[in-house]
């Protein structure tokens, strides 16, 4: 039992580590501030992989900790919260669809409407974080020419390296393979 918990906390904290550099690696600023990244990808396979409480720690506390590291220190607090409930919601969304079984048509509808629910969150809830600080008209720009950007990206992204992760786990399964989480 002490073994998983550990194995679980590494694995988050791997998570975290892969957020916050995938939100670093592609780096275009928005034109009111914020920035275009592929950090949603991992928020969302975070979530897939290790659930609703330890994805949701990974994804926020990785995201915020990228706009720390790249000096969007305004943006920390909220991207903290949006991303902890993005990951929070693919996660139960996820889990909802794959707890009768793990068959791939289940996951993947799962995955799909638990991806498309974090990123409506994400638009929206960046959209309320930036209202009070920038007003309408750039919050809805920034909603607009970043954020959607953004989530089709981290959308398409994240169900592509899902996809991949969830048929590798079913064939190994198939073939009496060990897995390994």
């Amino acid at each position: 039992m002490k073994q998983t918990k550990l194995r679980t906390l590494i694995l988050a904290a791997m998570f975290a580590a892969l957020t916050c550099v995938a939100t670093m690696i592609i780096h275009i600023p928005s034109p009111i501030g914020g920035y275009f990244n592929l950090g949603d990808c991992m928020v969302l396979l975070s979530a897939f992989v290790l659930g609703p409480v330890w994805g949701t720690a990974a994804g926020g506390i990785g995201s915020a900790l990228a706009d720390v590291i790249c000096g969007y220190f305004v943006y920390a607090p909220g991207t903290l919260v949006i991303k902890a409930l993005m990951a929070l919601a693919a996660a139960l969304i996820f889990c909802a669809f794959a707890k009768n079984g793990s068959r791939f048509g289940k996951t993947f509808s799962g995955s799909l409407l638990g991806s498309v629910a974090a990123e409506i969150i994400m638009v929206v809830g960046y959209f309320l974080y930036e209202l009070p600080l920038f007003g309408y008209a750039p919050s809805l720009e920034s909603a607009v020419t970043t954020n959607l950007p953004q989530a089709a990206v981290g959308l398409v992204a994240g169900m592509a390296l899902f996809t991949l992760l969830d048929r590798t786990h079913l064939a190994a399964r198939m073939k009496g393979e060990p897995i390994h989480a």
